[in-house]
């Protein structure tokens, strides 16, 4: 019973030594639901309000804000070293709290200190930073939104623009070939079929030539008679197969370029037939006038087929031009396909980079005028809206330490502790009630016992001791009783 007091004595003292504190307390409620919320759904992105309600919530009670919270509730007025600082800066950290409460988007923000003026301080500065950082923080985030996004199509214009030099350089080394297999294979089917008509337009050609040798061997060139004087020195053939090409060249010039190649053709035929008449009247002036002196003049009906079949041969020579143009078309075209598959792989490569790094780059763009109206929507609307539904008060009434809870708590502390001082003491000088208890406890044989029989007197002294005993108990409850009455009085006129 002594240990009892003892300890219910020390419990008291340490309840009444520690200081009493005050809790200060504020309410906040986080308004995520914005009118242009719904307006602005597919052009600006749409944060996770509750998410970033909730981080900002979980890292407010950071060394940086601390200090700040510290400044502006000048809680350091008298702390002049950094280790009273750090001290100061530890001991804020451990007693705010930031709670949840049960309804969606409700803060509580609370904070114990025996001084109740400066508690309440402590909560107006922490509203005042929890409100200033869902702000800056929802700034910052679309200043490193854009700027991340910024980098990134600046990188893909790069890549973009080899993608583009790349599909360039292709299509002018394989051009022609670049244009796809269908216009391809289109042009050599075109070709084939120029090449089938102008073969056939040959055969045609030398057929009606054929007809007019024919004709021309069964036809008696001369006429005898003295007009034949008057065409000395002339070459009436070839003049007149030469008349014949020009009057095709003049015609086929005003259908084509100098390039085609039945113009081609026909130059070059007529620079073999003037050739040709050259060297011919060089050789009549060098004639002497005796051997044409007898000479007859032409067949007026051979002369005109001498016309026709140059105009017929000229028009074979154009054709043939022709045919081995477009014959050499053809082999080109078709030696070229063999590597038709290999361009069309190469190029569809080509494309498919060309088009990802294109998607990317215009999503990225999309992305970005995205995240500027949603920038813009922020300033202007706030993405959410923090109301202070309780503004910081401090309770009139200190909430630690909850004296009316711990007396009891010491009241039985202290009882126990007593019991527990009295098992010591029997477990350090050990008493035997009977026999078999010595016998166990020692291992030793007893011999025997000698029983006690109490004196009136020694009973009577040990009445008195156990009248002190439970006098001493009831002592100790009455006072503990007589203390926690008092509390209760104070607690309920404060």
């Amino acid at each position: 019973m002594a240990v009892a007091w003892l300890a219910g004595i020390a419990g008291s003292v340490a309840l009444w030594a520690i200081p009493q504190r005050y809790e200060a307390s504020a309410k906040i409620f986080v308004d995520t639901e914005s009118v242009l919320k719904p307006l602005m759904v597919g052009l600006a992105v749409q944060p996770n309000v509750d998410q970033q309600v909730t981080m900002l919530s979980r890292r407010l009670i950071s060394r940086p804000n601390i200090e700040k919270l510290i400044g502006m509730a000048k809680l350091d007025v008298n702390e002049n070293s950094k280790s009273r600082k750090a001290a100061l800066v530890e001991s804020l950290i451990g007693r705010l709290e930031i709670l949840t409460l049960g309804k969606e988007n409700l803060y509580r923000l609370s904070f114990r200190d025996t001084d109740p003026s400066r508690a309440k301080r402590v909560v107006e500065s922490l509203t005042s930073i929890f409100i200033q950082s869902s702000q800056v923080e929802s700034q910052t985030d679309s200043l490193d939104a854009k700027k991340f996004i910024d980098e990134q199509i600046k990188l893909y214009e790069v890549k973009l623009s080899e993608a583009e030099n790349r599909l360039k350089d292709f299509r002018i080394r394989h051009f022609g070939l670049s244009e796809g297999g269908k216009g391809f294979f289109a042009r050599m089917e075109d070709v084939n079929l120029e090449l089938s008509k102008a073969r056939l337009d040959l055969r045609e050609a030398e057929n009606s030539r054929d007809s007019l040798r024919r004709a021309i061997a069964g036809e008696d060139p001369l006429l005898v008679g003295p007009s034949a004087v008057s065409d000395k020195g002339l070459t009436p053939e070839i003049d007149a197969r030469i008349d014949a090409v020009r009057r095709n060249l003049d015609s086929l010039m005003q259908r084509f370029t100098e390039e085609h190649p039945d113009v081609a053709g026909a130059k070059r035929v007529l620079a073999q037939l003037e050739e040709q008449r050259r060297i011919e009247t060089a050789a009549r002036e060098k004639t002497p006038p005796s051997r044409a002196a007898g000479a007859v003049s032409a067949n007026p009906a051979y002369k005109e087929l001498k016309v026709s079949l140059a105009q017929a041969e000229a028009t074979v020579a154009s054709l043939r031009t022709r045919v081995g143009e477009y014959e050499a078309r053809y082999r080109q075209i078709k030696d070229a396909a063999r590597s038709v598959p290999q361009v069309e792989a190469e190029l569809a490569q080509l494309n498919r980079d060309y088009e990802v790094n294109k998607k990317n780059y215009e999503l990225l763009v999309t992305r970005r005028e995205s995240a500027e109206l949603s920038g813009q929507m922020e300033a202007s609307a706030g993405v959410a809206q923090f109301r202070v539904v309780e503004p910081p008060r401090v309770s009139p009434r200190p909430v630690a330490p909850d004296r009316l809870k711990l007396l009891p708590v010491i009241l039985l502390g202290a009882l126990g502790v007593g019991v527990g001082g009295s098992f010591a003491v029997n477990r350090v000088w050990p008493t035997f009630v009977d026999v078999a208890t010595l016998r166990e406890a020692t291992g030793l044989p007893v011999l025997g016992s000698v029983s006690f029989y109490a004196a009136p007197a020694e009973r009577k002294k040990e009445r008195r001791g156990l009248v002190g005993f439970l006098a001493a108990l009831f002592g100790l409850i009455v006072v503990f009783g007589t203390e926690f009455a008092a509390v209760f009085m104070m607690v309920r006129t404060a």
